[in-house]
């Protein structure tokens, strides 16, 4: 089992909730529509690396997201996620209305920084994704369509979250290439104040 890093211990998550199209700035950059209804696909444990890598073969998209474990039914802990996309194939999955899987939950398909306490109002977290020192993506709860604690109380309306289980609540506009060489640095922030911080360099 694959393992993320909670307050310094091993936490190993059966699964990961991920949530599309909840800023309506990205909903617009992908020309997508917006939805009724939170957009809900799963990563398997599988998917989750410490490291962050390019595809070679094929157009590999970075998404970062602000995440949150969940403990005990809560939003427990605090972390950087990203979700690399395989775009070009989902594009393709997309236009013959088939499951985005093979795009989205490959393997080394969500990578995070460790996670910390959360215990902040929902709306005073925010994200930041720079790449090679330039802010390439920026968003906050107070932006999203759906809010965490709301999304919460929706998977578990037909799925059960397992302690120390993820939950990724979409991405701001700003999505591009992941590239060999290139230095992502992500954080998430309480009003100004720095949470979590992570760098990683593309393998």
């Amino acid at each position: 089992m694959k393992s993320v890093n909670w307050n310094g211990s091993d936490i190993f998550p059966s699964k990961i909730v991920c949530v599309g199209r909840n800023f309506v700035d990205h909903i617009k950059e992908l020309n997508n529509q917006i939805s009724d209804e939170p957009v809900i696909f799963l990563k398997p444990n599988s998917a989750i690396a410490s490291e962050l890598h390019s595809c070679p073969t094929e157009l590999l998209h970075y998404e970062g997201e602000i995440t949150f474990l969940i403990n005990n039914g809560q939003l427990s802990g605090v972390g950087f996620g990203l979700d690399l996309t395989k775009r070009a194939l989902q594009d393709k999955l997309k236009s013959n209305s088939l499951p985005w899987e093979r795009a989205k939950s490959f393997d080394k398909s969500a990578v995070f920084s460790n996670f910390v306490d959360f215990n902040s109002a929902l709306r005073e977290i925010r994200m930041e994704l720079h790449i090679n020192d330039v802010l390439v993506q920026s968003g906050g709860c107070d932006l999203m369509l759906n809010q965490p604690d709301q999304l919460l109380a929706e998977v578990n309306e037909f799925i059960s979250f397992e302690d120390g289980d993820l939950l990724m609540c979409g991405t701001p506009k700003g999505v591009g290439p992941v590239n060999v060489g290139d230095r992502f640095v992500g954080k998430i922030f309480n009003k100004d104040n720095v949470l979590v911080e992570h760098d990683w360099t593309v393998k």
